[in-house]
């Protein structure tokens, strides 16, 4: 069984599991993000944190919601990538002395993040369309076109002006 709560042998079961990881890899962000609101000092940047942390908090009453949906206990699993990618950016934020130094880190650190639960939630719209539950599909788009969202953002504050001031 490994890392699993229960053996995955089914595309249902597997589906179950990955809710359950990005369930866990989303509160795990909500513990993060306000560290890096309280170390942010690019303004755009802090913005930027506070509105993931609102989206993030929205994102997972959605996926409580897709639990409810598909019948399913709402817990999560303990997301090891997740857990890595945010050990490692509070290791580098502890590193770096220079603000704007500091501030690309974090950024860099956020589409970390970004792209993970990305391809998290792209995979759960996959794998709900294919087990016929276009309701779930649905709700899980919304955190996906959000996640997208955010991705964005972070591609122009960072090319626009954190990484140039970084320099």
């Amino acid at each position: 069984m490994g890392l699993f709560s229960k053996p995955i042998k089914t595309l249902d079961d597997l589906f179950v599991h990955t809710l359950q990881d990005i369930y866990y890899a989303e509160n795990r962000i909500t513990k993060a993000l306000p560290k890096m609101i309280d170390k942010a000092t690019d303004p755009q940047l802090r913005q930027g944190f506070e509105l993931h942390l609102q989206e993030t908090r929205n994102q997972i009453v959605r996926l409580e919601k897709v639990f409810q949906m598909h019948g399913q206990p709402v817990k999560g699993v303990t997301c090891a990538a997740m857990d890595g990618i945010l050990e490692e950016a509070e290791e580098i934020m502890g590193d770096v002395a220079d603000k704007e130094v500091l501030d690309a880190a974090m950024l860099a650190a956020a589409q970390a993040v970004e792209h993970y639960e990305i391809t998290r939630y792209g995979t759960l719209v996959a794998f709900a369309r294919q087990l016929g539950r276009a309701d779930c599909a649905a709700v899980l788009e919304e955190n996906l076109e959000e996640e997208k969202a955010t991705d964005k953002k972070l591609t122009a504050l960072a090319e626009s002006k954190v990484n140039r001031m970084a320099a």
